[in-house]
């Protein structure tokens, strides 16, 4: 048999279902803190300026915190309830990886 390795991922969501923070918000936001633009970071993740700003929108309005900070004279950057949301998730996905990893392993000795 070939060897087996499980996969597995984690994102938040409202009682909706409606998505607030999983990998491709966690690479947006990482690419702000990098680039200091949304523009920059659309055109890397391959997106609307518009899609990318809709996203971090549906953050802050369900998190009901501001996450990502703009001003005209120095691009933007996370606040620190935006650092602290994706410093937050980073290690969550971690653990998470770490207990799935464990239980796959008692399983599939």
């Amino acid at each position: 048999m070939e060897k087996v390795r499980l996969k597995s991922r984690q994102w938040l969501e409202d009682s909706n279902g409606n998505m607030i923070m999983g990998e491709g918000r966690q690479r947006i936001f990482e690419l702000i803190e990098e680039t200091g633009s949304i523009n920059q970071t659309a055109k890397l993740m391959k997106m609307s300026y518009r899609g990318v700003w809709g996203k971090i929108k549906a953050t802050e309005e369900h998190l009901n915190k501001k996450i990502v900070l703009s001003e005209k004279r120095h691009g933007s950057r996370l606040t620190e309830d935006g650092k602290r949301l994706l410093k937050n998730y980073a290690r969550l996905k971690k653990e998470c990886q770490k207990a799935d990893e464990e239980i796959f392993k008692d399983i599939f000795k």
